[in-house]
């Protein structure tokens, strides 16, 4: 059966939690932005339908 050998270190293991939370992190950012250029319509990567508000009669 494989066992590990020695213990991972403290500061290994936050550093591979840190990273992994940035990931999150910049990921996130990355959504809002989005959306915020999406919500302005300034985005450049996504065309949105605008809706007319004209009404008939």
């Amino acid at each position: 059966m494989a066992v590990p050998k020695k213990r991972t270190s403290i500061s290994k293991k936050r550093v591979r939690k840190n990273i992994w939370k940035k990931k999150g992190y910049w990921a996130a950012l990355k959504a809002f932005s989005l959306a915020k250029s999406l919500s302005t319509g300034n985005s450049k990567s996504f065309f949105v339908r605008k809706k007319n508000n004209t009404t008939l009669g």
